[in-house]
């Protein structure tokens, strides 16, 4: 498989984790070894608004408003595939109204219309290859078409996160 060398210049992981924990309220758990995550999911990282018991996120009690995942799951989330050189995603929960706004149709739809996409694009906003009909949304490698829209659609989710606290 190629790499995104030659896309239009993309945020970097380093980018996107930095934009990420620059937000004021937000929490970054790290899939890992130590936290039990499967070996499949290892550097995965699960946003969480900071507000939220450290102890139920960690336990995986607590849900994510954002991931950042940087590698394929085999046999189950592969259509984004994350496994070439350089290549993440960014998946956001949305809500049913914005989700409608940004793919064009509503969550419910999702697994119907899961073959009009191709997940692998870069610097898009997707439904998410298999969470879509929860709602979430994806961007593989936010780039200059969607950074400033990602910047937002995080700081959505974690107002909502909030608010169903």
């Amino acid at each position: 498989m190629a790499d995104m060398t030659d896309l239009p210049r993309s945020w970097t992981l380093d980018e996107m984790t930095t934009r990420v924990a620059a937000m004021d309220g937000v929490r970054i758990l790290v899939a890992d070894a130590e936290s039990g995550a499967p070996e499949s999911a290892w550097g995965d990282m699960f946003v969480y608004d900071a507000g939220a018991s450290a102890a139920a996120a960690s336990a995986g009690a607590g849900i994510p408003f954002a991931t950042i995942v940087v590698s394929d799951y085999p046999g189950f989330d592969t259509a984004s595939d994350l496994d070439r050189l350089g290549v993440y995603r960014v998946n956001i929960h949305v809500g049913r109204d914005r989700f409608r706004d940004l793919v064009g149709y509503g969550p419910e739809s999702s697994s119907s219309r899961r073959d009009e996409h191709d997940y692998r694009e870069a610097d898009r906003v997707l439904p998410h290859p298999v969470y879509a009909p929860q709602a979430w949304v994806s961007i593989v490698n936010p780039g200059p078409r969607t950074g400033d829209l990602v910047t937002s659609l995080l700081a959505e989710a974690l107002a909502w996160s909030r608010r169903r606290g």
